[in-house]
């Protein structure tokens, strides 16, 4: 089955067409046919496209909105010279990253209007992004009518998080009547690699007694400890800005902090969002960059600054993961995924060192040699074993997409 997976922001859209099924996804063989990047939407868009196997081509274009975006994308993916598919009669679903789904969505469901309606309810709490999830959705229903649409979403991993790891310590009254609550988010991600790192050691991805802690590091970052495959905390909250310090998001914080800042700095709540979510985290302490590349050049440069940044950003990964250690009585695996996860050696070294009470250290060389690829990292005969696990998320959104169509719960 082909199955196409757009993920869209407020002006970019991001597409995958991925052919699997359940043979193919048991073998480890379904594979992205093509994927591309429209930004800019609104204007004179930037429109990137990638074969397998072929050139990476780019242009520009007027694309005044996301049908225009998704028409767009069709049209490379059936292009005589560069497309994978005939026509988009091929494309048999519509796979759909919705990143909040509140407590009503709990795992990956066929988009209905009902489905529509609890995704918009969650509107307030994802604001910058379930509109544009939505507006995806609308676009390729038009364009695709007909076919099969599917809803997967960043905060149905975490939904079997207990209710003292969710339950924050406010009014209970505000959770009953708003919802506020630890969400969490990358939830797909999570599975992916913690699923996939049980297929690395050769065990059940349900095992109760596995226990994995699997780090998302990119400009945003996250933490999941996963017992038996299911979720029992994460690092993000009610929004994807509590937890580890991040690209441009500060992380945790004392809340009181907000107060004072408002007070002295005599500002609103838009200009508050706007300094916790755009100009805090990696970039606010180092005033050098959100780009860890960028950061550990100005490190090796002599920037103070920037090697504050990056000792931040190392010790509360570090605070995070031993804790998850202690909430799941120990770890059998640490994985390390997304951007900084993949190709940071020395951030990867940084945040393990003064974790070897729980088992967890790198190897030297192994460490050094992980660059973008799956490899474990840690020393050959280690009770507690670390990777690198390069995440898929829209390989996860293809394959459950394809089971839901099927008439298959999500694996």
């Amino acid at each position: 089955m082909k199955v196409l997976v757009l993920n869209c922001g407020s002006s970019s859209l991001k597409f995958q067409l991925v052919e699997t099924d359940e043979e193919l996804a048991h073998t480890g063989q379904d594979r992205t046919l093509a994927k591309g990047l429209v930004e800019n939407i609104g204007s004179t868009a930037v429109i990137k496209y990638e074969p397998l196997g072929g050139k990476v081509l780019k242009e520009t274009a007027d694309i005044l909105e996301h049908k225009i975006a998704v028409e767009r994308s069709l049209a490379l993916l059936t292009d005589p010279q560069s497309g994978v598919i005939r026509d988009r009669s091929e494309i048999a679903a519509v796979g759909h990253r919705i990143v909040h789904g509140g407590e009503q969505f709990k795992s990956s469901v066929l988009m209905d209007d009902d489905v529509l309606e609890g995704i918009e309810a969650c509107f307030d709490m994802a604001p910058l992004h379930n509109p544009p999830n939505v507006r995806g959705y609308r676009a390729a229903r038009a364009v695709l009518p007909g076919v099969a649409q599917v809803a997967v979403f960043d905060t149905s991993f975490h939904q079997t998080m207990p209710a003292e790891a969710y339950v924050y310590g406010i009014p209970y009254v505000l959770y009953q009547r708003h919802g506020i609550r630890r969400y969490g988010f990358h939830g797909t991600s999570h599975r992916f690699v913690s699923r996939r790192v049980a297929e690395i050691l050769g065990r059940s991805h349900d095992d109760p007694g596995l226990r994995v802690i699997t780090c998302h590091l990119g400009n945003g970052c996250s933490v999941a400890a996963v017992r038996g495959g299911r979720s029992v905390d994460t690092s993000m909250g009610f929004t994807p800005l509590e937890g580890l310090v991040m690209g441009t998001r500060c992380g945790d914080i004392d809340p009181a902090v907000l107060l004072h800042i408002i007070a002295r700095e005599e500002i609103g709540p838009t200009e508050l969002n706007a300094l916790l979510n755009k100009h805090s985290g990696l970039l606010g302490i180092s005033g050098v960059s959100n780009d860890m590349r960028t950061l550990l050049d100005a490190e090796i440069a002599g920037s103070e600054r920037a090697k504050l940044a990056v000792d931040v950003f190392c010790y509360r990964l570090r605070k995070y993961v031993a804790a998850y250690a202690g909430v799941l009585g120990g770890v059998d695996a640490l994985a390390f995924a997304g951007g900084i996860g993949e190709n940071a050696p020395a951030i990867r070294a940084r945040s393990v060192t003064g974790l070897g009470a729980f088992g967890l250290s790198v190897d030297a060389g192994r460490n050094e040699g992980a660059r973008g690829r799956e490899a474990e990292i840690s020393p050959p005969g280690a009770a507690s074993r670390v990777f690198v696990v390069p995440t898929n998320e829209e390989l996860l959104i293809a394959r459950d997409t394809f089971r839901i169509v099927s008439g298959l719960p999500p694996a």
